[in-house]
């Protein structure tokens, strides 16, 4: 077997063919995310002339080992492309993103990429967003009780994100919520409201931000789907 995840290998491979040489590449967190950073690396190793730009320091140490030379905002305009996975994809291209712990930085680096590939293994796809039952949300350790008891008051009931018997703790220093959901029907809507709760960083919901989207099935073969980005 691979390093990495089986499920996600025909997607990362895929997802490599639109990267173009002398690109900035935005560089996703988690399995699908981490299956493309590999193959990624190995056309780096190849010649291909490329940087990333990673949404975590995890991204950034494995991209780093596989020779990916790396830049921050600070160095570029902007990210020809980011690619990145998924824990939900409803049908109209929207997400939920942050079951790895790295969403405010997956968010921002999306944002800023001309386009914005997400890939997902076939079991990521829901029917409405929040169908799995976890919405991860943000916050600054100093709000983290005023902002779990405005959360339910929305009804989103929260725990705290817990690693090793303590707090999970993000890269930016801030601790997730993660919020019980049922269906999320207005993403956009439901977004700008935790948003407005002071001391919330983001939310893992990634309303009309994807381009393209990658299912990997079962028997290896890829859907290429629109996403809900404008």
């Amino acid at each position: 077997m691979s390093a990495s995840a089986p499920d996600t290998d025909a997607i990362a491979a895929k997802a490599v063919e639109l990267v173009q040489p002398d690109t900035v590449v935005g560089l996703g967190t988690g399995r699908a995310a981490t299956a493309f950073i590999q193959a990624l690396g190995a056309k780096v190793q190849a010649g291909l002339r490329i940087r990333g730009l990673p949404t975590s320091e995890v991204s950034a140490e494995l991209a780093t080992k596989l020779g990916i030379p790396l830049v921050t905002f600070d160095d570029v305009p902007y990210i020809d492309v980011c690619v990145d996975g998924a824990d939900e994809v409803d049908p109209n291209g929207d997400l939920i993103k942050g079951y790895g712990g790295a969403l405010v930085r997956e968010k921002v680096v999306a944002a800023y990429a001309r386009t914005f590939v997400v890939l997902a293994g076939g079991e990521k796809v829901v029917k409405v967003l929040g169908e799995r039952g976890k919405l991860p949300v943000e916050v600054v350790t100093f709000a983290l009780t005023p902002c779990r008891k405005r959360l339910e008051a929305l009804g989103f009931p929260s725990a705290l994100r817990m690693k090793d018997g303590k707090p999970f703790v993000t890269d930016n220093g801030n601790y997730i919520l993660d919020c019980r959901t049922t269906a999320i029907t207005a993403p956009a809507d439901t977004d700008a409201q935790i948003l407005a709760i002071p001391g919330v960083v983001g939310t893992g919901i990634f309303a009309k931000m994807a381009h393209t989207i990658m299912i990997q099935g079962t028997d290896g073969s890829v859907e290429v789907r629109a996403g809900s980005a404008k």
